[in-house]
């Protein structure tokens, strides 16, 4: 946010071949997302969180179709993505500890198991933030069958997790 509290602007120049009504940079809550290639009726800027020492890094994509700068709206909610990633990560490994163990996901015995693990095996936490005030954290690692081969995918509604899905080859 800017220091009057509003969330931040868009800035840069243009991508090449892009649009040059949207912004190359995006500054939100100190990390830069930068404009990234998508198809055209698709605008989208990625950044990436500083890494750790062994860990992955850890992407965040902000998506608005059709192409266009993000409205206020939306870069708040991607303010607020940004700023309590942690949290929002702890948040949907828990929903996927409680949804997980519902009969129509089919988790085996030992997967089962696995949910009551104080890690779950799930890892890898990236984000995308759509423009309809949707955004979703997908788990790109995980043993569990139904996340082969593209992970898991948790789904907020503002800040509460509202779905979770498998991501399969149908993804």
């Amino acid at each position: 946010m800017s220091e009057n509290g509003a969330p931040p602007r868009g800035s840069g120049t243009e991508v090449p071949g892009g649009d040059s009504q949207l912004p190359t940079a995006l500054h939100v809550a100190g990390l830069t997302l930068s404009r990234t290639e998508s198809p055209p009726p698709l605008a989208c800027w990625t950044g990436y969180f500083a890494e750790s020492a062994g860990a992955d890094r850890i992407a965040i994509s902000l998506v608005i179709e059709p192409a266009a700068p993000p409205d206020e709206s939306t870069l708040q909610l991607a303010h607020d993505v940004v700023s309590r990633f942690g949290v929002f990560v702890d948040q949907a490994l828990e929903y996927c500890r409680t949804r997980l163990r519902e009969r129509h996901f089919e988790l085996t015995t030992d997967e089962l198991n696995w949910l009551d693990l104080p890690d779950l095996p799930i890892a890898a936490p990236e984000a995308t933030v759509w423009a309809d005030r949707t955004w979703a954290i997908r788990f790109t690692e995980s043993r569990l069958r139904l996340a082969d081969p593209h992970g898991i995918l948790v789904t907020f509604n503002g800040t509460q997790p509202v779905d979770l899905q498998g991501l399969t080859d149908e993804y």
